[in-house]
């Protein structure tokens, strides 16, 4: 019998192997093809462009975002929540929300990629990353409560040895769920750009 934390596990698991197996597939006319090369514009608003053919016909379009490296970007945040659920059922629950913290950094830097054609500098703040690329406020609570699981800032007044202890299971449980709703969030966009 399935409880409803195993089916989302299952979820993730399976979402995460899709997009191994078979990979993202993008709308026709989205920037650039695999191998074609970025040029320099004439135009002083759009600073780069790509030429690639469509049926004998070349066209340029405006590189304003990196969708392959956003596509990247959002399959290794889905790697780690998975990785996330399986810290979880070896009771290491630090290590859970550590993972449930660099899956919503890299969600969160793949909606920058795709927006602004660059990763966007914070400081390990979640919320303000949140804040930079555009995620609603509700996003922004969620992410700001997993900041303080970026190692440096835990390790600070936890030792290592004792990080586990400072976690109890149903916490991380809660942790990746918040990590799940906000990779949901940035799959709505990077995924359907």
């Amino acid at each position: 019998m399935h409880t409803d934390d195993q089916a989302g596990r299952d979820d993730d698991q399976d979402e995460l192997e899709r997009l191994i197996r078979e990979g993202v597939h993008l709308d026709e006319g989205l920037l650039q093809k695999p191998g074609t090369g970025v040029t320099k514009s004439e135009h002083p608003h759009t600073p780069y462009t790509t030429t690639y053919e469509v049926e004998d016909e070349e066209k340029e379009v405006p590189v304003t975002h990196d969708v392959q490296g956003a596509l990247g970007l959002y399959a290794e945040a889905a790697a780690d929540l998975a990785t996330a659920g399986v810290e979880l059922g070896l009771g290491r629950h630090f290590a859970c929300a550590d993972f449930c913290n660099q899956a919503v950094e890299k969600a969160a830097q793949a909606v920058s990629l795709l927006r602004f054609g660059r990763r966007s500098m914070y400081d390990h703040n979640l919320r303000e990353l949140g804040a930079l690329v555009g995620a609603p406020p509700d996003i922004q609570e969620e992410m700001a409560l997993l900041t303080p699981f970026h190692p440096e800032a835990f390790y600070v007044d936890t030792p290592p040895e004792e990080a586990d202890e400072m976690i109890s299971a149903q916490q991380a449980e809660t942790y990746r769920q918040h990590a799940r709703h906000i990779l949901k969030w940035a799959r709505s966009i990077v995924l359907n750009p």
